[in-house]
């Protein structure tokens, strides 16, 4: 099997490429600018310098012609020798404009930058001086000064990106290293390690609340799991004994070992029955945990729907010698009836299995804080603290429920038919003697 690249490295390469991408195309337009607003601003300089220098090549100009009064005798030859440590070629005329003195291969910068100052002396204009720009001198320096503002751009901007693939680098490992145990641990509980744990990871935000809802998962994952292996204990261990029951009844049939009496017959058909409500429970807690149950909600009154309850159940609590207590207040809920009807069913017959003769279960309904509440409360002997948490976990029989027939998911599947309908169902000891169920719906 061909190697998996590292996760870490290629998500850690494209996080530290995505930061280089955005950081070149910052910079890119940073030294732009910069490289433009730079050139611009020498330019400028450039050109108010090269103003500057025409305008004292005038001035010069002017003092030569002031001392002689006239052209023809005028020395230029100071102002062509400053034109010539600048770099410029001049060109000075006389008022008509005719060239008085030129500096040397004037004609051959005609395409150069040139400025045209007037010659001035004492106010009067006396003629013009006309200054280009070669490449040396002054226009030297300004494209010395251009290329190297650019080149230290292009250097501080190779050096931002150099930091920024470095900080790229160690961003995305540590942003990445959360992901990767992340990876490393799916992958193992895909292997069939069902302890594998994110444990506390370094990082903020979003990934630590990852990584804490990813063990929150894999806890979850594996009580389902060991729900599901003890569902299926339990089902084995309570189906073991009905059927072997049968096995041997009907073996001693079989055998002529027993004779088919009534009261043989009754108690293999007991057993039928009793892996008959077994298997009905079965089916309504699947169906509760495949999410197939849909209630269909209509308007109904919890009080009547107890009531119709409690009647149903009349002739067993006589039996028994048990007096039901009623006290039943209006309220309506949206509820599947029939659904309703079997969650208060499985309390009322949950309480007459626990209360000794003699005893009293009291049902009450009502509004209660803005919920409909219904309460189940008998006189038994209550239920022992540590098995409280237990007491709606399916096949969970306690101490005292040991000599009591039954499946061990009628609570189970009451919790799950509450919870199918917006509420919750909750058990704890009354204040004296006996246990105490309570239903808790939201109001119609």
């Amino acid at each position: 099997m061909a190697d998996r690249p590292s996760p870490q490295g290629t998500i850690a390469l494209q996080l530290a490429l995505a930061f280089l991408a955005v950081a070149l195309a910052a910079v890119a337009v940073a030294a732009g600018l910069t490289a433009a607003f730079a050139a611009a601003d020498v330019s400028g300089l450039a050109s108010r310098q090269r103003t500057e220098l025409t305008t004292a090549i005038a001035v010069a100009a002017g003092t030569a012609w002031d001392r002689s009064g006239r052209w023809a005798d005028a020395d230029l030859s100071p102002v062509l020798g400053l034109a010539a440590r600048t770099g410029t070629a001049v060109q000075v005329r006389d008022q008509a404009g005719r060239p008085v003195a030129t500096s040397p291969g004037f004609g051959r910068y005609a395409a150069s930058p040139q400025f045209t100052k007037p010659v001035l002396v004492h106010g009067t204009r006396v003629g013009q001086v006309v200054a280009r720009f070669t490449g040396g001198g002054l226009g030297a320096t300004a494209a010395a000064l251009k290329t190297a503002l650019l080149r230290a751009i292009a250097g501080a901007a190779g050096l931002a990106a150099l930091l920024a693939l470095v900080t790229g680098l160690v961003a995305a490992r540590w942003l990445t290293r959360p992901v990767v145990r992340l990876i490393a641990v799916t992958r193992a509980m895909a292997r069939g390690d069902r302890g594998a744990r994110a444990g506390r990871v370094r990082g903020r935000g979003e990934l630590t609340e990852l990584a804490a809802a990813f063990d929150q998962m894999a806890d979850t994952l594996d009580q389902e799991e060991q729900l599901r292996r003890g569902l299926v204990a339990d089902v084995a261990h309570e189906l073991r004994t009905p059927v072997a029951i049968l096995q041997a009844g009907h073996e001693a049939l079989l055998d002529g070992v027993a004779e088919p009496t009534p009261a043989q017959l009754g108690s293999l058909r007991d057993e039928v029955l009793r892996l008959a409500r077994m298997v009905g429970d079965l089916q309504t807690l699947a169906e509760a945990d495949a999410a197939a149950l849909h209630p269909v909600l209509r308007p109904a009154d919890l009080a009547a729907v107890a009531a119709e309850a409690a009647g149903s159940l009349a002739g067993r609590f006589e039996a028994a010698g048990i007096s039901v207590d009623q006290q039943l207040t209006p309220v309506p809920v949206l509820a599947d009836a029939g659904r309703l009807h079997q969650v208060i069913t499985n309390l009322l017959t949950n309480a007459l299995k626990f209360t000794p003769a003699g005893g009293r279960v009291t049902v009450a309904a009502g509004p209660d804080g803005g919920q409909a509440v219904l309460r189940v409360t008998d006189t038994g002997p209550g239920i022992p603290p540590g098995e409280l948490p237990r007491i709606f976990d399916r096949f969970w029989r306690g101490q005292r429920a040991a000599g009591i027939s039954g499946s061990g998911v009628g609570l189970a599947v009451a919790a799950e038919l509450a919870r199918a309908h917006g509420g919750q169902l909750t058990a704890r000891n009354s204040g004296g003697h006996g246990a105490e169920f309570t239903l808790t719906l939201p109001l119609a």
